[in-house]
């Protein structure tokens, strides 16, 4: 619903015609005005009335931005459109969103601004999304362009969407990055530049994964085309106001709405809606102190959880720690540790860092299950490269993300390695906390059991770099668990 009196205040609009041509104007222009007071709801929708014959959408827009006093925040506005089909949740209006990245956009049947969908421009009422990320004590004064080019619709445009399927080397460690930006939201590559430094990083597999939008879904086929060894998943970091979650791998074309808070109690309905179509709900960054980014909706309904998020930061060491707590508490269901670059835009660097999967071939059903059962580790670039496994005298074995079935007082042997990770240091982490700390020049290997250890995970560090805050990683394991039926 669009925003009451007493909570917008809205100016009158204008409208001015453009130049004519025997059939009438071929242009005409609309602009609001209003002003979004301090407290407003998350989202402010104006409305905007779409005449008849319109073949094109233009809008831009400009807000003030006051000087305010240190340490309190200024105006900062996203914008978004959604069509005559409404705004109500779900999406089904949605034409677009490009938060704060742009200050303008078009539409039409054949084309659209990254971020926005191709489709019809026909009559009726349209919204105007403005989501006002912060404002300022004096309030935030906004004014809207809209114009509209009349004329025959242009053929409707189809997208293409990348296969399923990329060429690979059967069952084998995959490397991805399911965290990447492209200019469909606020990233500054477009989708062919970010594959092909994929695969200058070394990488096998992305997730599109722009803020709150599948716009970038329906261009991926002929960038997949052009890199047949890589595979691109698509997705969506659903950006909300109380954290963000990546969805990964969903079936392309398929968009997940973001206009909720954690006391709304609506993010099941979501994450339903990301595994409804194939893909994993996996919070991001959990930890991060950006303005909405710490995440509130709990883990209830994830499927994996970020644990390393581009360069590490304290807030990752925290996210850590938090997910190593979290595996403490035993049980069968436990929440696989994934790694993403956030690449928007350089210094940061694709495939820093990434996640390396064990898939029966490079297909999207095959990736996505090996993160689902955590068969996976977190690396800081191809260069590394861990071995890790936990065997008995007898033969039984498990890897990466797996269950050794042993009785509780049977021995375990416990064998790390790593390539690629020059000067770092090996440790072995259990239940109990760290077990085994060893130079990275020469494999490891720790004898337990069951009875003494529930799970093993293993870290690869640089040396430290601040005691006593441990040194960043070059790479982080996913547990093997010990014992259990």
């Amino acid at each position: 619903m669009p925003l009451g009196r007493r909570e917008l205040m809205a100016s009158g609009a204008a409208v001015a015609a453009g130049p004519t041509t025997p059939a009438g104007p071929a242009t005409a222009t609309r602009t609001l005005r209003g002003t979004i007071p301090p407290g407003a709801p998350d989202w402010v929708y104006v409305p905007l009335d779409v005449p008849p014959a319109v073949r094109e959408l233009r809008v831009s827009y400009t807000y003030d931005k006051p000087p305010v006093p240190p340490g309190t925040p200024g105006n900062a506005l996203d914008i978004g459109l959604f069509d005559q089909r409404g705004t109500a949740l779900g999406g089904s209006g949605f034409r677009g969103w490009s938060g704060g990245a742009r200050g303008g956009f078009f539409v039409r049947a054949d084309a659209a601004t990254p971020g926005y969908l191709p489709g019809p421009t026909g009559p009726g009422r349209w919204f105007l999304a403005l989501g006002p990320y912060t404002v300022a004590p004096q309030g935030l004064a906004y004014e809207v362009t809209a114009t509209f080019v009349y004329g025959d619709p242009a053929p409707a445009a189809a997208p293409a969407y990348p296969p399923q399927r990329a060429r690979g080397r059967g069952r084998a460690w995959y490397r991805g990055d399911c965290h990447l930006h492209s200019v469909h939201s606020d990233g500054r590559r477009e989708p062919a530049e970010l594959a092909a430094l994929a695969r200058a990083a070394g990488l096998d597999f992305i997730n599109s994964s722009d803020h709150n939008t599948h716009a970038a879904h329906g261009v991926w086929g002929p960038v997949a085309a052009a890199h047949p060894e890589l595979l691109v998943l698509t997705g969506e970091e659903v950006t909300t106001r109380t954290g963000h979650v990546l969805a990964v791998g969903t079936d392309p074309g398929t968009f997940v709405d973001w206009r909720y808070r954690a006391r709304d109690r609506r993010f099941d309905r979501f994450a339903r809606r990301i595994r409804g179509a194939g893909g994993l709900v996996v919070p991001a960054h959990p930890h991060a102190n950006c303005i909405g980014c710490a995440w509130k909706f709990g883990f209830a309904e994830a499927d994996a959880v970020e644990v390393w998020n581009g360069p590490w930061t304290p807030d990752d060491e925290v996210a850590l720690a938090s997910w190593d707590a979290a595996l403490r508490g035993g049980g069968e269901r436990w929440l696989p540790l994934v790694a993403g670059s956030d690449y928007h835009r350089d210094p940061d660097r694709v495939g820093f860092p990434q996640t390396v999967v064990l898939a029966d071939e490079l297909s999207r059903e095959a990736v996505l299950a090996g993160l689902r059962a955590g068969r996976s580790y977190g690396a800081e670039s191809s260069a590394v490269s861990v071995t890790f496994d936990a065997v008995t005298a007898r033969g039984a074995h498990a890897g990466i993300g797996g269950r050794l079935h042993t009785p509780e007082d049977t021995e375990v042997l416990v064998r790390l390695s790593c390539t690629g990770a020059d000067g770092c240091e090996l440790r072995l982490v259990t239940d109990q906390g760290p077990a085994l700390t060893a130079a990275a020049d020469r494999p490891l290997q720790w004898r337990t059991t069951a009875a003494r250890t529930s799970y093993v995970r293993a870290e690869v560090r640089h040396p430290d770099a601040a005691p006593p805050l441990p040194g960043q990683p070059a790479a982080l394991t996913n547990p093997i668990w010990l014992g259990g039926p």
